[in-house]
C-alpha cells in the first residue's frame, strides 16, 4: 500500500434492532475492498449483521470543544419546550 491509500471508517451493527457503532478505521483502495477487509478485521467471530464503510474524508463532525456554542442556540427557542403549550382540559393521562 502507498501513502495515498484512502482511510475508511468502519461501523458494525452487532444485531438487528441496534444502531451501527464505530469500531475502527482501515486503509483500502476502494469501497469493496474496504468492506471485505472490515469484515475480516472487525467481525472475525461472526458478531455482526451489517457493516458500513465510509471514506474518512466524507465525515464532518462537530468538535467537543465547541459543544457549548454549538448546542446552546437551542436554549433560546422556548417554543420548542413542551412547557410552552397548554394541555386542554379534555386531555387525560398526559
Amino acid at each position: 500500500m502507498t501513502q495515498h491509500t484512502p482511510l475508511w471508517e468502519v461501523f458494525v451493527r452487532a444485531r438487528r434492532g441496534l444502531s451501527h457503532t464505530h469500531v475502527g478505521s482501515l486503509h483500502a483502495p476502494d469501497a469493496e475492498l474496504a468492506l471485505r477487509n472490515a469484515r475480516d478485521l472487525y467481525t472475525r467471530r461472526q458478531e455482526g449483521v451489517s457493516i458500513w464503510v465510509v471514506p474518512a474524508g466524507a465525515i464532518t463532525a462537530s468538535s467537543p470543544d465547541e459543544k457549548d456554542s454549538f448546542f446552546d442556540p437551542a436554549a433560546d427557542k422556548v417554543y420548542r419546550h413542551p412547557t410552552f403549550y397548554e394541555v386542554p382540559d379534555g386531555v387525560a393521562h398526559l
